[in-house]
């Protein structure tokens, strides 16, 4: 029998507070106990980034978090960054530039992406490779994914 335990954290902008199974993942508790299906589960292993949120504002895997490690921590997913307008413009690039083709990576990318931005404002195609490296897609050959977070990044530099 599972052991449950209290948690309370702040999951885009709202505190919560929910009883749960010890040795729950942060991504299924995020999908399952919240309805926030946006950060997908892939791997889980870490290695595939589908479930890519933000831990104390930080990107980190869902799949390889127990929820109750999050007990007190502030968490993004892929809807709070949606709602608060932080990444439209990243959704723009990603849908003119095709780089949604299935979408299954789609919010981890942009999660991943968004910290990218944040952290390196000007970046080279290269470097953005490199940083995206540990989330996979599967339909696109990351070609139009480079583009449209490029894109992103020359656009934000010239609006300084």
């Amino acid at each position: 029998m599972d052991r449950e335990v209290e948690i309370s954290l702040n999951v885009n902008g709202s505190n919560i507070s929910k009883r749960i199974p010890v040795r729950r993942s942060l991504v299924d508790f995020l999908r399952d106990d919240l309805g926030l299906t946006g950060s997908h589960v892939g791997c889980e292993h870490g290695v595939c980034g589908m479930c890519t949120v933000r831990f104390e504002g930080r990107i980190a895997r869902g799949c390889l978090l127990l929820a109750v490690q999050a007990d007190g921590a502030t968490i993004e997913t892929i809807e709070g960054l949606t709602e608060t307008g932080e990444i439209a413009d990243l959704q723009a690039a990603f849908v003119a530039r095709n780089a949604a083709q299935c979408g299954f990576c789609t919010p981890g990318m942009l999660v991943t992406a968004a910290e990218l931005l944040k952290e390196r404002p000007t970046i080279s195609r290269e470097e953005i490779r490199h940083f995206i490296s540990g989330n996979y897609c599967r339909c696109t050959g990351y070609q139009a994914i480079v583009d449209a977070i490029e894109q992103v990044a020359r656009a934000r530099t010239n609006r300084r």
